[in-house]
Order: structure tokens, then sequence, then C-alpha cells
């Protein structure tokens, strides 16, 4: 495919919190445009660089090399001026300015939102999920969940170590805003005896600590030496729940919360691969003349929607996972 491509200049940015595998998107949707005779341009720092004019012309080396580093080559940055109607106007200008007729947006729902409002000022866009929470409801997967997860997993998995040699009980809270997945499959993946979720948290924080207590007694009655507890980001409150754990129960408590180590790290191969592919059909949606889709990967396929329909989606843990979750931890 040449020039003959509904667009000619394709442009890039990542937006929101970063996530391992951005690198390899960003680099699949470089080489691609580069097969199919479109020039490329990178922009730095997300909406923010782009209404900064930070736009380059993209050359084969930038992308040698990046497609094992964790984070974003292009950088990112969050953007709240990007809401307001004159601030797109000026980036589609912009945009517009550098002969950009096509844009691949990489990042959260938040990122979703600015390529829906750049596609109504007429330029192509197309978005990729590159979030780590794995809260995008029109996708299975999201571009650096399973790295987080593994990242996450492996720490945990430490911790637990040294909470059997002291016979403690570890509470360790795990990232994904407003959403359990990561605390969820880490819960399972480290054997943890309780996965807190805010899908399946109704707010009342007394009941909820007192149902640890009891679990934490009942299983040191039978013999058990440690407690581990998965605490999801959007439950919270770790530090405060350990203290009043170890007051109520007599077993040494600690919190552990893991943060942004969940967010670097070198992609794993599923994070580099799936991510390679939603950026090659990233830069074919735009060569057919498509705007305002979101990539995503539902069945075993890689399909897309429209941005407003994706972002109507709701999502929520499947109860049956959860449950077997909670047998499996007794």
């Amino acid at each position: 495919m040449n020039k003959t491509s509904a667009v000619q200049t394709i442009g890039i940015l990542t937006s929101g919190g970063d996530a391992p595998g951005m690198n390899a998107a960003l680099r699949a949707v470089a080489r691609t445009a580069w097969a199919r005779g479109i020039d490329v341009k990178g922009i730095y720092r997300g909406y923010s660089g782009l209404l900064n004019d930070e736009i380059f012309d993209m050359k084969k080396e930038f992308t040698c090399d990046i497609i094992s580093r964790g984070g974003t080559a292009l950088f990112t940055a969050r953007c709240e001026e990007f809401k307001q109607l004159e601030y797109q106007e000026k980036a589609a200008e912009i945009l517009r300015s550098h002969n950009i007729d096509g844009l691949v947006v990489i990042g959260g729902d938040g990122s979703f939102r600015g390529a829906q409002k750049l596609s109504a000022q007429g330029i192509n866009t197309v978005a990729l999920p590159g979030t780590i929470d794995l809260d995008i409801a029109c996708t299975e997967y999201t571009i650096g969940f399973d790295t987080a997860v593994n990242t996450a997993m492996q720490a945990i998995d430490k911790i637990r170590d040294s909470s059997t040699s002291h016979e403690r009980c570890s509470i360790i809270e795990v990232m994904g805003r407003n959403a359990g997945y990561i605390a969820l499959w880490c819960g399972i993946a480290s054997g943890a005896e309780d996965i807190l979720i805010p899908e399946r948290f109704d707010g009342n924080r007394p009941k909820l600590e007192n149902e640890l207590i009891e679990s934490i007694l009942e299983k040191k009655a039978l013999g058990k030496k440690h407690h581990l507890i998965i605490n999801a980001e959007g439950v919270g409150h770790s530090y405060g729940m350990a203290k009043r754990i170890e007051q109520a129960t007599g077993v040494e408590t600690r919190a552990s919360i893991l943060g942004h180590m969940q967010r670097g790290g070198n992609p794993t191969a599923k994070d580099r691969v799936y991510a390679s592919y939603m950026g090659a059909l990233a830069v074919d949606l735009l060569c057919s003349g498509a705007t305002n889709r979101v990539v995503g990967y539902r069945n075993g396929q890689y399909i897309d929607y429209d941005i407003e329909d994706a972002l109507g989606m709701a999502k929520d843990v499947d109860q049956y996972e959860f449950e077997i979750a909670q047998i499996l931890g007794r």
C-alpha cells in the first residue's frame, strides 16, 4: 500500500500512565506505516507535548532496541487543559501544520477521549489500550497488564518468604486504580488467603476488617503460620488495616505497597507481541480511512470498536473467577 492510503503522515503519542509494551506498540505503528509508504512523526509527552508542538520526524533508528524496554520512549504526561474545546482545536491545527492526517494514541480511557475529540476536529484517530489496570471494557487484554502482574507476583513471592519466616500476616497492596484485576491475578498466582478488590467491596471497612480478622484467627487455630492478603489500590488503607489486624489478632502484621515498580521493567513476551499486532492493526485501520476507533482483543482476535461505544461499555470482575479465587485461598 503506497500513498493511495487514506493517510499520508501518521503521528504517534503515548498518554496517561506508562505501561510496559508501549514501546513495542509505537515501534509496530512506525514500522508498519513505513512498510505502507507512510511518513511517521513522533509526539513527545502526550497531549501536553502536542499542544507545545513537540513533534519530530521519526526515523527507523528511533525504533531500534526499544521493544525490550519498559516505559515509553515518547515520554508521557497528563493534560487537563485538553478537555477544553479551544485546546482540542489548537491541537488539530498543530497536527495539520505538520501534515499529520492520522494519529495513533496509546493510553487508557482518558487518552481515548482525547482521540475522540481530535476525530471530531477532522483528524483520523485510532487508539490502543495501554494500561496496566486491564480496566478497558471493550478488550480482554490491555498493553502492560501481563508485565505488571508478573512484576507484582515476583515481589509478593519474596515478601511471602519473609512473612513465613517471621510467622506474620502480610498485606500487600497492588496497583489497578479502581479495578481489581491485578489483585485478583496476583492473589491466585501467589496462593493468597484473602484477595480484596473494589468490585466486591461495599465500602463497609469495619465489616471487611472483621471478616479478615476472623479468617486469620480461624487459620491460626488450624496451625497456619502465616497469612497473605492481596489488597487492591481501589480498596487501599493497607497500613491502617495492618495496625488494626495486629491489635485484634496478636499476629504481627506488616503492610507493603508495591507502587510504581509495577509500571516498570522489561515487558513480557505477551505484552510485546500483543502490542505489536495492535500497533500494526491501528495503521491498517487508518490506511482504510477509519477514524475514532479503538483496537481491542477479544475471543482470540484483534478487533476494533467505535471509541464512543468502547467508552460506554461497563466492565466487572467475573463472579465465577472471584468465587474460585476465594475457594483456592481457604
